[in-house]
């Protein structure tokens, strides 16, 4: 395929880099599969422990020059980041969406989230602003500013391969920090393309050795970065179980984490809703990378005076739907990541089962041409009660639940029943239900929407949820403050120095 060659992927590729150098030997340690057609695309070599120190003791010697570089200036690298970006859209778009799954226009939408980010932290790199105060002593100033905190750790999930890496990166580096990136070893092909992209960006700039760091590995290669002291802030993405993990340990070494983890979003669908938004938002919300977004929609709660009229519009959009190879445009839904994804699916429908729930639209998975991997499920809806157990995990596949209510507060309290917290919509044309939502009393949830979906984000917003989605925030806004330490500083210009509670040395 074209795009692997423009993108420098071999059949073999090294699995650490210190973004001038590739460390290690090569070998199959880790092979990636694409979910599309069963077959192997390449492999790299995990990062053994020595390497991997090798690797840290590089970051923290290049912080010490890179931290020094004006932020203006470091701004102007990631710009040209952006910009290389922009040249090798189509071909690393094409390399997300045949490694993980989603389809084409999603795989050039997540590189596109990556230049948008750099955009924004070239911004950003001149408004890295603190605060001046007034002090009660005469003759002096108060004022606070932020300083880089030094290696920062990133831990990404497979369904992002490469956005969420950048919503981190490019913020720490701005700020001036250097990172190392453990990517998923579900798409570890992903992560060497922006390596390769990056670090050519960087040798024309001169950036030091260890800014861009990669390690590749399963578990053990995250509990290093984990608990390893030398790095200062640990960003994880993925599951509530593995960020507990993530965060017992960084908290046992009083270090900081970023953590951004599982989802069980829900739209309320309002009598007054619009409901030809509504169907929209809940169908891309539901299916958009085959149900695997921590954004993804899981739950409608469906007020019962339009509850069957949804049902049955629901139907309708369900069956236009389009499975298959995500590199044709004309398919809606890819495939799932793996077979673990897809015995999770069927798992999870036939618990439904047992539960009570009625399936408006049948899942499964296909079968014959085109269905080769055996990743490629059907989309389902069921009718559900509050009260099943299903309805409170997340699955990572396209498994959409219908729940009814009467009343407003009714509504939110379902929408708020679950252990997860990040996004959350209402689908209504009522500006008091809408504020309502959007209220204290209202969703529980990081990210509240009024007439659109649950999945998708802008860049210039915070993101990121609460309760087991693990109350961290990427991206926009003063996310920025994250990876940075705050200090506060006091300067005496005058020619005495006053001591609390009237203390007097006499020193004459």
């Amino acid at each position: 395929m074209d795009f692997l060659k423009t993108l420098g992927i071999e059949k073999s590729n090294p699995g650490t880099s210190t973004g001038r150098a590739w460390l290690g030997p090569l070998s199959d340690d880790i092979a990636s599969y694409s979910p599309v057609d069963g077959l192997l695309i390449g492999s790299t070599a995990a990062t053994p422990e020595g390497t991997y120190n090798e690797v840290v003791a590089k970051a923290q010697l290049a912080f010490k020059e890179w931290r020094s570089w004006p932020a203006p200036r470091r701004g102007e690298v990631v710009r040209q980041v952006g910009d290389a970006l922009r040249t090798s859209k189509d071909a690393l778009g094409r390399l997300v969406s045949y490694e993980m799954g989603k389809s084409l226009q999603e795989g050039w939408g997540e590189v596109q989230e990556m230049i948008d980010i750099c955009d924004f932290a070239v911004g950003l790199s001149r408004q890295l602003y603190g605060l001046t105060m007034h002090s009660e002593r005469p003759g002096h100033r108060m004022y606070e500013q932020y300083h880089p905190l030094g290696v920062v750790g990133i831990i990404s999930a497979f369904n992002f391969p490469v956005a969420v890496w950048s919503w981190n990166a490019m913020l720490a580096w701005v700020c001036g920090n250097t990172c190392i990136w453990k990517p998923s070893e579900k798409t570890p092909l992903c992560a060497i393309a922006c390596q390769q992209i990056i670090a050519k960006v960087f040798e024309v700039n001169n950036v030091p050795e260890g800014v861009c760091n990669l390690i590749s590995g399963e578990r053990a290669a995250g509990e290093w970065l984990a608990g390893d002291t030398r790095v200062a802030l640990v960003s994880a993405t993925g599951s509530t179980r593995m960020g507990r993990s993530v965060a017992a340990t960084v908290a046992g070494r009083l270090g900081r984490s970023l953590l951004e983890l599982g989802g069980n979003n829900a739209i309320i669908i309002s009598k007054d809703a619009d409901l030809n938004i509504a169907i929209t938002g809940a169908l891309f919300g539901a299916v958009g990378t085959a149900g695997q977004r921590c954004t993804t929609t899981r739950r409608l709660i469906i007020h019962t005076s339009v509850y069957e009229t949804v049902k049955e519009k629901l139907k309708q959009a369900y069956g236009q739907l389009r499975i298959g190879d995500p590199l044709d445009p004309a398919n809606h839904v890819g495939p799932l990541i793996d077979q673990a994804a897809v015995q999770a699916y069927l798992q999870a429908i036939e618990r439904c089962r047992q539960e009570g729930g009625q399936f408006l639209v049948e899942g499964g998975v296909l079968e014959g041409n085109g269905y080769s991997s055996g990743c490629y499920v059907k989309p389902c809806v069921a009718e559900v009660e509050s009260g099943f157990s299903i309805v409170k995990e997340e699955t990572f596949a396209p498994i959409l639940y219908l729940l009814k209510y009467d009343g407003l507060e009714e509504a939110i309290a379902l929408q708020n029943a679950v252990p997860q917290g990040l996004s959350s919509a209402i689908m209504t044309l009522n500006l008091r239900e809408a504020e309502q939502f959007l209220s204290a009393a209202g969703s529980d949830c990081g990210i509240a929407n009024v007439n659109i979906g649950t999945s998708g984000a802008e860049i210039g917003g915070a993101f990121g949820g609460e309760k087991e989605t693990g109350g961290g925030r990427e991206s926009g806004s003063d996310a920025w403050k994250n990876y940075m330490r705050r200090q506060t500083n006091t300067i005496n210009y005058s020619t005495a120095l006053p001591l609390a509670q009237g203390i007097r040395f006499d020193l004459n």
